[in-house]
C-alpha cells in the first residue's frame, strides 16, 4: 500500500509574496484547513513544508509556506505534488477505496480469467470508470456494485461479474 498520498499539485506561485496555487486532488477542497504542513519529494524522501496560511479561489487552495516568501521562493515549488502521510488520511465509507490503492490491482472475471491491471480511474458523473491496461489494449470497466464483486486491497485484487459487459472487451471472455 502507499505510504503517501498526494493532497495537491502546484500550479503556479500567485501573487508576490510567496503564495502558491494548488490544484486539489482530494474530494474535500477544505482538507487543507486540517493541515499543518504538506510534504513534496525530494530525492527519494520527502521534505516537510510547514502551511502558514490557507485560502481558497474558485477551484484552488492558495496556500502560504513557511520560508517561502516571494515570488522566486514558490516558483521553485510549481509543478511539486504536495503529499501526507497515509496516517493524516481522511477515513473512507465502507467499500470506498482510495485512487491510489486501486491503480494497480489486477482485475479478473469471476471465474478467475485475469483481464489486465488498473492503470488509471476516471472519474465520471454518475461513477467512476476503471482503465484496465490488458494485452488486447485499454479496457474501460464501470466501478459499480454489479460489476465490481471483490476489492480486495491487501492482494491487490478486483473480482468483477461480467455479465452484461458484452462489447466492452475486445475479446470475448
Amino acid at each position: 500500500m502507499n505510504e503517501y498520498f498526494a493532497v495537491g499539485y502546484v500550479l503556479k506561485p500567485q501573487g508576490i509574496r510567496g503564495e502558491i496555487k494548488v490544484e486539489p486532488l482530494t474530494d474535500h477542497i477544505k482538507r487543507f484547513d486540517e493541515l499543518d504542513f504538506v510534504l513534496i519529494e525530494d530525492s527519494n524522501s520527502y521534505r516537510q513544508l510547514n502551511i502558514e496560511n490557507v485560502r481558497y479561489m474558485k477551484d484552488a487552495v492558495i496556500l502560504k509556506i513557511q520560508g517561502y516568501d516571494d515570488v522566486n521562493c514558490a516558483e521553485t515549488l510549481r509543478n511539486e505534488y504536495l503529499w501526507i502521510p497515509r496516517s493524516m488520511a481522511k477515513e473512507l465509507p465502507e467499500h470506498t477505496y482510495f485512487i491510489a490503492d486501486i491503480i494497480g490491482c489486477t482485475v479478473k472475471t469471476n471465474v478467475g480469467e485475469i483481464i489486465g491491471t488498473v492503470k488509471d480511474i476516471l472519474s465520471t458523473k454518475s461513477n467512476d470508470v476503471y482503465v484496465i491496461d490488458s494485452s488486447s489494449g485499454d479496457i474501460l470497466i464501470p466501478a459499480l456494485k454489479k460489476v465490481v464483486k471483490k476489492v480486495d486491497i491487501q492482494k491487490k485484487i478486483i473480482t468483477i461479474d461480467t455479465t452484461g459487459l458484452e462489447g466492452l472487451f475486445p475479446y470475448d471472455i
